[in-house]
């Protein structure tokens, strides 16, 4: 009773709705390399081109310096909205809204593509300039505008959630860690980030400056163009402050305060996730092509039937839950990433290590010799 009181509706519901997005993410991810490689296949069937980055451009992979960097940009970031909120709060509200926009017309694309086929052909439409879209990517744009206004207007938490979860799965979607080298760079640089800003911040700035960034609400755009425009003092005087979509949050049952995990708990672990399960696929595929070779003889066959996926998903759900019981426990906020990234990195070092892929899985895994040995009878 003591464990289940130190963990309510409201975690559980965290909990639940960061796995999925993880592993929703992740298969959006798989299936966007798949649809790359058809891609590349028609590509160099009917033009003999072998240029794989031709259909990956909106695909980002971070190396090892961005890796390295990506923290101290992020303290930047932190540093510049806890100083001079007010100045930059409408514009950062409405790159927010834009961004979210965009991802959550990804997040709604395949549910559209399945409302569409039967009633449409899947042709594109040309707007000019602005480009060709099908039928089914002008309606989850159009979803994705209505609940941004809706959000603006209303600031529910709900649409803050549903725009929250778009971002998390389109950053895990498109964006790539290339090896394992970079995935134990970007995890324990921002695991240092993250401690430092949540436990010593306060000893120096004299206040929790993660918190109050990720707490602050931002003035409603409508108010504030009403006021610039002075449209009177009754228009946009009723619209509330709205609270960015860079968390996840969900009330308790009995409605007295709110669970909170920010987008960066959810899409740095899941990066990590997406990685595992390409290399899970590219070694089955491996494997099939090779017509199923054992693994080492110090490894049982059952541990090889263990996927890494599923090890760093469980993983990733007894870190979530121990950050939730410490919080619980001190009555203060705990940085997820200081539970997460040893719970997720830790037992896949270890399960690389005892498969014997942890060479292969720390540099370029996904550079077979039979591709460059093709590209240079080319």
């Amino acid at each position: 009773s003591r464990a289940y009181s130190l963990v309510d509706s409201s975690q559980v519901s965290t909990f639940l709705i960061s796995i999925l997005l993880i592993v929703y993410g992740s298969f959006r991810s798989l299936n966007m390399d798949f649809e790359n490689q058809d891609k590349e296949k028609d590509n160099s069937s009917a033009a003999g081109s072998f240029n794989g980055n031709s259909t990956n451009n909106s695909i980002q992979t971070i190396d090892s310096t961005q890796a390295l960097f990506l923290p101290i940009g992020a303290s930047v970031s932190l540093l510049v909205m806890f100083f001079f909120f007010d100045s930059v709060q409408v514009v950062f509200t409405i790159c927010t809204a834009v961004l979210a926009t965009i991802a959550f017309a990804f997040l709604l694309l395949p549910m559209c593509q399945y409302l569409t086929r039967p009633c449409s052909p899947q042709n594109k439409i040309s707007f000019g300039c602005c480009g060709r879209f099908t039928a089914a990517e002008l309606l989850s744009f159009s979803l994705s505008v209505m609940l941004v206004l809706i959000w603006v207007l209303t600031g529910h938490w709900l649409l803050m959630d549903a725009l929250a979860m778009g971002l998390c799965v389109a950053m895990i979607a498109f964006v790539r860690l290339p090896s394992l080298k970079v995935s134990c760079l970007l995890l324990s640089g921002l695991l240092i980030y993250d401690v430092f800003w949540v436990f010593f911040s306060a000893y120096i700035f004299n206040s929790n400056v993660m918190v109050k960034v990720a707490t602050q609400p931002a003035d409603n755009p409508l108010d504030v163009l009403s006021r610039k425009l002075h449209l009177g003092p009754n228009v946009g005087r009723d619209v509330p402050r709205l609270s960015l979509p860079g968390k996840l949050v969900f009330p308790s049952s009995t409605g007295s305060h709110f669970s909170m995990l920010g987008i960066g708990d959810i899409v740095m672990p899941g990066l990590l996730l997406c990685f595992v399960l390409r290399y899970d696929n590219y070694k089955k595929q491996a494997n099939s092509d090779t017509c199923g070779a054992p693994g080492p003889g110090n490894i049982s066959g059952r541990m090889q039937k263990v996927s890494y996926f599923h090890c760093t998903l469980i993983g990733y759900f007894v870190g979530l839950l121990t950050a939730t019981v410490a919080s619980r426990i001190h009555r203060a906020a705990q940085p997820a990433l200081l539970y997460l990234v040893p719970f997720t990195l830790l037992p896949l070092l270890t399960m690389a290590y005892l498969k014997g892929d942890l060479r292969r899985m720390w540099s370029e895994p996904f550079h077979s010799k039979s591709s460059s040995s093709r590209f240079l009878e080319v």
